[in-house]
């Protein structure tokens, strides 16, 4: 049996900018860079007879750079922006609520 903890070193070697920026793309005269946030995890185990393993991951499409002639742009994926956006706007009018709720004692 393979030794788990090598094989997630090698799978773990593959990930950080090769995982968040995807290779360039030449579409009608555009060049266009996907852009990602992706998290790893993984796990382990040992023991007498025990065997162990785990992993996982998770990638998330934040937008592109793309590159005209005008020059480089960050376009961001509206969903993805929606998303980010909901629980800060709801944390931010919560804690304004309790601030000028405090104000006004």
């Amino acid at each position: 049996m393979p030794n788990i903890a090598l094989e997630l070193g090698k799978q773990a070697a593959s990930f950080g900018v090769k995982s968040a920026y995807g290779e360039q793309q030449d579409v009608d005269g555009v060049s266009i860079t996907p852009v990602a946030f992706t998290y790893s995890g993984f796990g382990g185990g040992s023991g007498d007879g025990a065997e162990g393993g785990g992993g996982g991951g998770v990638s998330v499409p934040v937008g592109v750079y793309v590159r005209r002639e005008e020059g480089l742009r960050f376009e961001p994926n509206i969903v993805t922006l929606l998303v980010v956006a909901i629980p800060f706007v709801w944390a931010t009018g919560r804690a304004l609520s309790r601030i000028i709720r405090a104000l006004k004692k």
